[in-house]
């Protein structure tokens, strides 16, 4: 049955007209038996179909139509495997095929259109400067050197290029057409389908783990022998693996980001340890998404809230001052006898021009206006008379002015709004 879905689909392209190149390649999206059968067949390395499937997988890829070019690199993690595993095992006329189909892809990959080498380029962000990936506050005060504002509105640009066409693979040059080719297929990430990011956590599993003990753990039976890696192939494996990550694919992307921290870690590759680690620090901190592997695709990432967002009420160093040294509109506080308890009544008190002595607990020994002082039986159920003669420039009267203040504002905050001002004599 698959193989007949597989003949059906290598003899509909050829009568293909060209102005229906573009109605056919959306139409593939429609053929849910093809894609499967064709993983089947890359599988079988002594497949019949292997052959002419490869050849129509480049023409699609030739034919610059981008959703037919998409197609192909859905299957370029199981092509990688298939070809590393038959290099493994020594056997070069089963992957004959494929070779020539990733060579195509990696040669048209590094020119343009007019046949030029492309040199691809790559703006380095910079720390001083927010992106989505980080905030300058959130990294800590940064030295203001001449040095440091002299390059504060540089951008750095890395270069990637111009790259030499391969006719053949060799062992000096099979990872660097490999990481091309991987750079290739994270750029399209995007609209991936989850088959293809699950073939390339399994690609990334079984490169870091063939033949060494950690194999056993995972109970993979295919090869034993240990394949050859470099840092920047890990690299590209560790960005599509975080991509599946976030996108539904967690038991097995967190399984592949585990096992090539485990070969990073074995051959000593700092920046696979770099990037894998600190992929793995965000997904302890933020949420990964749920098992549903439909809707958008994304990558999660922690962004600061904007201003708009942050709470009007925050408290900040001049709240604080405001709120302590707040002055009243009216130069006067009254409070009512009613909310007194017990019924004592409140005197009412001037800021502005207050006489008598000063009492131990900060209470004023008013006289009143017979010339009598308050006794201690008279709990002054009355409002206490206050000198309606201001203090003018007395120094003196002054201080006692401020002394009052102070103490008022003290009784305020101590007591809240329950604040019962009487006028004993001492406690």
């Amino acid at each position: 049955m698959d193989q007949g879905v597989v003949e059906e689909w290598l003899s509909e392209y050829k009568t293909l007209p060209d102005n229906a190149v573009s109605n056919y390649a959306a139409s593939l999206k429609d053929k849910g038996a093809l894609v499967p059968a064709l993983y089947k067949v890359i599988r079988e390395n002594y497949s019949d179909l292997l052959e002419p499937v490869c050849h129509q997988l480049f023409e699609f890829y030739r034919s610059g139509e981008p959703r037919l070019q998409r197609f192909t690199l859905q299957f370029l993690p199981e092509l990688l495997w298939s070809l590393l595993s038959a290099s493994s095992a020594r056997d070069p006329h089963t992957s004959g095929c494929i070779e020539a189909l990733l060579l195509g892809i990696y040669n048209l990959e590094i020119v343009d259109k007019d046949g030029q080498s492309k040199v691809l380029s790559f703006t380095v962000p910079s720390l001083s400067k927010p992106s989505v990936y980080h905030e300058p506050s959130t990294i800590g005060s940064m030295a203001l050197t001449e040095g440091a504002l002299a390059n504060h509105g540089l951008s750095r640009v890395a270069y990637s290029g111009p790259h030499i066409q391969r006719e053949t693979f060799t062992a000096q040059n099979r990872f660097e057409v490999l990481t091309f080719l991987l750079l290739c297929y994270n750029a399209a990430l995007s609209y991936m389908t989850p088959s293809s990011l699950q073939a390339l956590c399994q690609l990334s599993s079984r490169v870091c783990i063939c033949g060494y003990p950690r194999q056993q753990l995972r109970r993979y039976k295919g090869i034993s022998s240990r394949l050859t890696v470099t840092s920047e192939f890990l690299v590209q494996l560790i960005t599509g693996i975080h991509y599946a990550l976030c996108n539904g694919d967690v038991e097995v992307g967190s399984k592949a980001l585990d096992d090539v921290l485990y070969r990073a870690q074995l051959e000593l590759f700092p920046e696979a340890l770099l990037v894998g680690n600190a992929i793995k620090s965000s997904m302890h901190c933020a949420a990964l998404k749920s098992n549903n592997k439909e809707g958008p695709r994304s990558i999660q990432v922690e962004i600061t809230p904007t201003a708009s967002r942050i709470s009007r009420n925050a408290v900040t160093s001049l709240s604080i001052r405001g709120h302590r040294w707040k002055r009243h509109e009216s130069q006067e506080v009254s409070v009512d006898s009613e909310s007194a308890p017990g019924g004592v009544a409140i005197p009412e008190i001037s800021l502005t021009g207050v006489s008598g002595e000063r009492m131990p607990n900060g209470d004023s020994l008013r006289v009143r206006p017979d010339g009598r002082a308050p006794s201690d039986g008279d709990p002054l159920g009355a409002a206490s008379e206050v000198s309606p003669e201001p203090r003018g420039h007395d120094l003196t009267g002054r201080g006692q002015e401020v002394r009052r203040q102070k103490s008022v504002r003290r009784m305020v905050e101590n007591e809240g709004s329950g604040i019962v001002l009487a006028g004993r004599s001492q406690y």
